[in-house]
């Protein structure tokens, strides 16, 4: 179902879910008296249907209604890709601990107490569009600059939000579309956690998926938040990393091939063998590659030509 057309430049959009009129009735004059754009669902379907017509900013959830109640309400919208990222704040007369935490587990943001105070969910709601503001900022600028970042929920290995080119990575080595991690990445991603957390000092390993000449490296970059982890994915290829030697040393195609099987550690009648040269020949091109990477030996171009390609 597509996002119904709302204009977004001057305001942002509440969602209210709540069975009761009254509280509805004072929350949306509040909220529009604030400036924001209010809509309202008086049950769990109706705010399902709601949320991924309008795709709201952040979510106001009554935690007890008849029927399918807010937890449930919230475990759908972050299960569906489309309504995953938006914030929900719950509003719930229970405030024993097992209820709270039921909350979060769910999938909420935060949570007020009934009654409601109307200036404190005003501050709240303020609070939390900010930090979503500034989190949509982030995932833009990914986008914009062609990073391969996907954020995670270890627990599942569902994937919250990713950058076109990771969705890309992922579709073309693991030959899936959806929006779960495979095995493997939740696999690793759990094991790198734990070591994280056992030994925080300790470099993690990154996970290569080889595939043919190319592969596709995941690294562990930061939490995102207390349920999701942000991963980078780095595609290399024996072609690419030859067109990087060509660039950033100036050498010719064979020069540079030669080159890269030094890197891997070849010897010279391997990488006579892997190019139909001799080693005659292949030493001969190491004369020049040395003249131009101004070393002397083999293991000082292959730790100039490494470096350079990390970097």
């Amino acid at each position: 179902m597509p996002p119904l057309a709302i204009d977004r430049s001057n305001t942002n959009i509440v969602l209210i879910v709540d069975d009761v009129p009254d509280n509805l009735s004072v929350l949306h004059d509040a909220l529009d008296e604030s400036g924001y754009s209010v809509l309202v669902a008086i049950n769990g379907e109706s705010a399902l249907t709601r949320a991924r017509q309008s795709l709201p900013d952040i979510i106001l959830l009554d935690a007890m209604m008849p029927g399918m109640d807010g937890f449930e309400v919230a475990r759908r919208l972050k299960a569906d890709f489309a309504t995953a990222h938006i914030p929900i704040i719950f509003m719930t007369g229970l405030t024993e601990t097992e209820h709270i935490v039921a909350a979060f587990k769910a999938g909420g943001t935060d949570y007020v107490t009934k009654p409601v105070r109307t200036g404190e969910v005003i501050a709240r709601i303020a609070t939390h569009l900010a930090s979503a503001r500034q989190m949509t900022q982030a995932r833009s600028a990914l986008d914009a600059f062609g990073q391969a970042t996907l954020s995670v929920v270890p627990e599942t290995g569902r994937i919250t939000w990713q950058t076109p080119l990771a969705r890309d990575l992922i579709g073309r080595y693991f030959n899936i579309h959806i929006e779960l991690v495979p095995p493997i990445v939740r696999n690793w991603l759990r094991a790198s956690i734990d070591s994280l957390r056992k030994q925080p000092g300790v470099p993690l390993q990154p996970l290569n998926v080889i595939q043919a000449a190319s592969r596709v490296i995941f690294t562990l970059h930061s939490q995102s938040n207390e349920d999701e982890w942000l991963l980078v994915l780095r595609e290399e290829s024996d072609a690419a990393q030859i067109e990087a030697l060509i660039s950033a040393f100036s050498l010719t195609r064979k020069e540079a091939e030669v080159l890269y099987w030094v890197c891997k550690g070849k010897t010279s009648p391997d990488i006579g063998d892997i190019l139909g040269s001799s080693p005659r020949t292949v030493n001969k091109h190491l004369e020049h590659i040395y003249e131009k990477l101004g070393v002397e030996t083999r293991t000082a171009a292959a730790n100039l030509a490494q470096e350079k390609l990390r970097r």
